[in-house]
């Protein structure tokens, strides 16, 4: 076989991939990435203004607005897929939101529920859309975005950690379900990702325990192997790669795309 013919990025030409909160941020990223490498790619997500833009980018995607924590908004979104692209071979299951900040005594029991909603039963309703779609396509692959905090405990983070350490249990359960289906399941695990969300997080956590955004940015960077922060770019390639013939054998992991966050 000749390089090109061994890429590791091939067989993302043509395949069929649904992405939640695939218009901005890491979702963003994975989007693009997979479009450029002829990926058909179908997204949704809930801000009108990303998702004007995604279309301008993407014109050939189907690009749709959905609230993943609504039954019959992701149902209706896996039934246009069907429309448009005659099946689905690749799901993922992006969406989530950061949740509250806070001691857990004095975290709303509505923002907990809140969080676990987006960022756990969110991918369940689309994994359970989504299913029976890849099946008859003959099998193909599912990505769960859980987090450095589905594999660290992270104080004043309950809600955001325990919905991340419930997608790890849920993709483990899904691989061993789905694999006699050739359906392969893996999770990846963002450590601490460059942008305005993260930035949020550090000024709520800097608050939270008395100390400036500068200090509380330095210890989040101290407690990284590689101290660096990573990009939404890095997580998309690693999607990528586990989309395309290389991870056709990768099933049922937790992979850290994080610089080796060490504790949270």
């Amino acid at each position: 076989m000749t390089t090109q013919q061994t890429s590791l990025l091939s067989g993302l030409k043509g395949q069929r991939v649904a992405i939640s909160a695939g218009a901005g941020g890491i979702g963003l990223a994975i989007s693009k990435l997979l479009y450029a490498h002829g990926s058909r790619v179908a997204l949704f997500d809930v801000s009108d203004s990303a998702l004007d833009a995604a279309r301008r980018d993407m014109p050939d995607a189907l690009v749709t607005k959905a609230d993943v924590s609504s039954d019959e908004e992701v149902e209706a979104f896996f039934v246009a897929i069907g429309e448009s692209f005659g099946g689905l071979d690749a799901l993922i299951n992006n969406a989530g939101i950061a949740g509250p900040t806070g001691g857990v005594e004095h975290i709303f029991p509505s923002d907990w529920r809140r969080c676990v909603e987006i960022g756990l039963t969110g991918q369940f309703l689309c994994t359970h859309f989504a299913v029976p779609r890849i099946k008859a396509a003959g099998g193909g692959a599912i990505v769960n975005m859980s987090s450095a905090a589905g594999r660290h405990g992270y104080a004043y983070r309950t809600p955001y950690s325990a919905a991340k350490f419930g997608v790890i249990g849920f993709t483990q359960s899904l691989a061993k379900e789905l694999g006699p289906h050739n359906i392969r399941v893996n999770a990846i695990l963002p450590g601490i990702v460059a942008g305005a969300r993260m930035e949020g997080v550090i000024r709520d956590r800097a608050a939270e325990v008395g100390i400036g955004y500068d200090e509380m940015e330095r210890r989040y960077l101290e407690r990284i192997s590689m101290r660096r922060m990573v990009t939404p770019e890095d997580v998309a390639e690693t999607v990528a790669f586990l989309l395309s013939n290389a991870g056709r054998n990768i099933s049922g992991q937790s992979i850290g795309v994080d610089g080796n966050v060490e504790t949270l």
